[in-house]
């Protein structure tokens, strides 16, 4: 949702064509009582991802000034001239969309669109475009900015994506190794060969753990050790997509405790559906005395769609099997 703000009367005329065009909400200055611009973005900030302002560039700078965090937390911010001969791309550019909101908004006004971000400028996409369109994750917004300069002066940068599934951007040189001065899309950790300080991972978000366990497990010792199994097999913590399991499980503390620190979503799967396909995997009778399922980690990965890549692992009442989702 989008939150458009219109400072003037002739402004609101302008707000209300977007919102014919826009899954948006109006917020017009001669509609609201007590309004006061800064208080309201303070809002606007924490409700919204994208905010248009109908305004001159200055208003909506030293509107959005107090609450401006970074290009990977601030919402997009587009500025329309009342006058509607330009829309501006203001803030977040690439990571938050408003380059690409500014284009939408200036075709649906018919007027000029500005953006000013170097890689657009030059016809070359930023890593950190690519990050976005690809559901990719950011290493790190530092190396990102090294990236791009690189970019923009016209020295060499190298693309690998270790499935081959992102075409090598214009601007990019296509390479299937692992070298300085390149964009590397993966869900590895490292690299030992090269400094990894000139090396900006965009990581793909395709592993999945599958996990059983003891009842009542203590959640330092599961975090413990699948962290140190993510490790043992270079495998980046940010590319964990979910954790699975079956459905007793749901409300396993340590399950949803290593979800929460990991920061990917938790997903149980039925018995019955489990019943289906553990036997295409080895099991366990006493598991099944007590569940009703001979296996849980390896069939739950199998069903969340997952090639298996590291079979299940046997750790003091705790089983780990872990996959990856292919095509993504």
């Amino acid at each position: 949702m989008i939150a458009i703000v219109s400072v003037t009367l002739k402004g609101n005329f302008l707000a209300r064509i977007l919102k014919e065009n826009l899954k948006s909400h109006i917020y017009c200055k001669s509609e609201i009582k007590s309004f006061k611009l800064v208080e309201l973005t303070r809002e606007l900030f924490e409700k919204y991802k994208s905010i248009i302002f109908i305004s001159s560039t200055g208003i909506a700078v030293r509107a959005i000034a107090p609450y401006l965090r970074g290009k990977d937390k601030d919402p997009a911010i587009v500025v329309v001239d009342v006058c509607n001969n330009y829309t501006i791309s203001l803030l977040s550019g690439h990571i938050g969309g408003a380059n690409k909101l500014t284009l939408q908004v200036a075709k649906i006004l018919n007027n000029t669109p500005v953006i000013t971000t170097a890689t657009d400028g030059l016809g070359i996409i930023a890593p950190d475009v690519i990050a976005c369109d690809n559901n990719l994750e950011i290493e790190d917004l530092k190396k990102a900015k090294y990236i791009s300069s690189l970019l923009v002066n016209n020295s060499i940068v190298y693309f690998k994506d270790d499935k081959d599934l992102i075409a090598c951007p214009n601007g990019y040189k296509l390479t299937n190794k692992v070298k300085e001065n390149m964009v590397w899309i993966t869900n590895k950790k490292s690299n030992n060969s090269y400094n990894n300080d000139k090396i900006l991972k965009l990581i793909r978000k395709d592993i999945i753990l599958g996990i059983g366990c003891r009842k009542n497990m203590d959640s330092e010792k599961l975090y413990n050790f699948v962290l140190s199994t993510i490790n043992e097999n270079n495998i980046d913590l940010k590319s964990i997509k979910s954790i699975v399991s079956v459905e007793i499980k749901k409300d396993e503390k340590a399950i949803k405790d290593l979800s929460d620190r990991l920061n990917c979503e938790f997903k149980t799967f039925s018995i019955d559906n489990i019943l289906k396909v553990q036997h295409n995997f080895e099991g366990s009778s006493f598991v099944e005395k007590t569940i009703g399922v001979k296996a849980v980690c390896e069939p739950c990965v199998f069903l969340a769609g997952g090639k298996i890549i590291i079979p299940k692992i046997k750790f003091q009442g705790i089983t780990l099997a872990i996959g990856q989702l292919e095509g993504v």
